[in-house]
């Protein structure tokens, strides 16, 4: 998983998480347990990419998610356009940002 900070680099969003699962099931059940954990903190949620589940985003407002397939999220290399130099080398366990979101809602 990398969590890209945008803060004042764009203004869809101030936080990015990529993160990887390793079947279509996999991520789907991810974009489920992200959406769920958002709505609790009272984000708006919307999400795109569900059926086929190869590649979900899950827009939360001020934090975005992507939840890939592995051979996907190679070929669409975002960390790459974003600049995943400044992405956080220990970057926050699920949970973290779980906690980070209910405490901005």
């Amino acid at each position: 998983m990398v969590v890209l900070d945008l803060k004042g680099r764009t203004s869809i969003t101030d936080t990015m998480v990529i993160a990887t699962g390793k079947s279509q099931r996999q991520v789907g059940a991810m974009a489920d347990h992200v959406e769920k954990a958002l709505k609790q903190a009272g984000q708006r949620v919307t999400i795109e990419g569900m059926p086929q589940c190869d590649w979900v985003l899950v827009d939360g407002g001020d934090i975005i998610v992507h939840l890939f397939r592995p051979e996907v999220r190679a070929f669409y290399n975002l960390e790459k356009m974003w600049g995943a130099l400044e992405a956080k080398a220990d970057a926050p366990t699920a949970s973290a940002v779980r906690a980070k979101a209910i405490e901005q809602g």
